[in-house]
């Protein structure tokens, strides 16, 4: 296939996903079966879609770029990969929101991040791609900001865009610069609340995680009205870890389960975006995000040194405290409040990455190297062994 004909498949992850491309090894639909459908069982109570979307305001898009079969051909393909966006109050809103970012092992990009630490706030989208097309994702994304918006209110035309990446090289032509602008434009502006599409999609296309299939995904919880009846949501774009370390909901799922290994260490990455719309200060934010290691710790992750462990936080409430005249009034939770939050950011970033891994179908890429889905059967007569399957 030449390179002319590579644009054939771009998706909205709020939407169900259909492959109209047929490559060696690419599954043909996007699977709607989540962890929990199989019967794994994770605590806590989920928001309405179970996605960082139940945070409200929060959109999510992609373009999945998918072509090719065989030999590695530098420019050509195969090509797997792609491009995922997160808006913290939709696409058409220019209201920045209170933020912080965290970084659990520092061998990964997330751009933009100076800016945060120093101003506390994160202006426009977060996007995630892969390592080598993530300058060209802050370029369009700039891009699609002036086109969309504009100077600000003094005038200036200016962004610092937040835009983080893993490496997809293993399965993608990742040297073949794949990513343009406008498959930076059109998950953008496909970018929507509602259901999230996760596994082989956007920027989760080519990812692999713990010796499985990896790419896109989602989970949230609901915190009780006790505790302020808030939301967390978080999506997560997971390529890291080893087989034998896999944990499901406890369960050593990596050792029960054989396979073909892919790495000899830990090697890959993960990103990680939290959203929550309770009154949280970028110092407190701050503290969420450190919480999403403990999630990923859940299933088996520590962090290897070849690890981005890279992470962004950050809250809806405080509309317009970001603003050029006056004084701001803003709200704030106690720390002592804080607990409930913590535990939900630790529980939906557990599920998270159990759902991508569900969702991820089996995948043939560069030279033909093959990495296997997680096999749904095989984990539930694992997860029954065990005594955590659900009833």
């Amino acid at each position: 296939m030449n390179n002319s004909n590579r644009r054939f498949l771009r998706t909205s992850l709020g939407s169900v996903v259909v492959l109209v491309f047929c490559a060696t090894g690419i599954a043909r639909s996007q699977t709607k079966v989540r962890a929990r459908d199989l019967g794994i069982p994770f605590d806590g109570t989920t928001g309405r879609f179970n996605a960082i979307t139940d945070v409200a305001g929060v959109e999510v898009g992609n373009t999945t770029l998918i072509s090719g079969d065989g030999p590695l051909k530098v420019g050509v393909g195969p090509i797997r990969t792609g491009v995922t966006a997160v808006f913290p109050r939709g696409k058409d809103s220019r209201d920045p929101v209170f933020a912080a970012w965290f970084s659990e092992n520092g061998n990964g990009e997330m751009t933009g991040t100076t800016w945060i630490e120093e101003s506390g706030f994160l202006e426009g989208p977060v996007v995630i791609t892969n390592t080598h097309s993530v300058g060209t994702a802050r370029d369009a994304v700039i891009a699609w900001r002036l086109k969309h918006g504009g100077p600000d209110q003094d005038g200036y035309s200016w962004s610092l865009p937040v835009v983080a990446e893993t490496w997809d090289g293993y399965l993608n032509d990742i040297n073949g610069f794949h990513v343009k602008p406008e498959d930076v434009f059109h998950a953008l502006d496909s970018a929507r609340g509602g259901p999230v599409a996760e596994g082989n999609v956007g920027g989760g296309t080519g990812m692999i995680c713990n010796e499985f299939k990896g790419g896109i995904g989602t989970s949230s919880r609901l915190l009780d009205a006790k505790y302020g009846g808030y939301t967390v949501g978080v999506l997560l774009q997971c390529n890291y870890g080893q087989r034998d370390q896999l944990r499901v909901a406890g369960v050593p799922v990596g050792r029960e389960i054989a396979g073909k290994p892919v790495w000899d260490d830990d090697v890959g990455s993960i990103i990680v975006v939290v959203a929550t719309d309770a009154p949280l200060i970028p110092t407190q934010l701050k503290r969420l995000a450190r919480r999403v290691s403990l999630g990923l710790a859940r299933d088996g992750s520590y962090s290897g040194n070849g690890s981005g462990d890279i992470f962004i936080a950050f809250s809806t409430a405080n509309p317009k405290a970001a603003g050029f005249k006056g004084l701001r009034q803003i709200s704030m939770l106690p720390n002592d409040r804080m607990n409930s939050l913590f535990l939900a950011t630790v529980q939906a970033t557990e599920e998270a990455v159990i759902n991508a891994m569900i969702a991820a179908q089996t995948m043939t890429g560069v030279d033909g190297r093959t990495v296997v889905a997680l096999p749904h059967e095989q984990l539930q007569v694992v997860m029954k062994k065990y005594n955590r399957l659900a009833k």
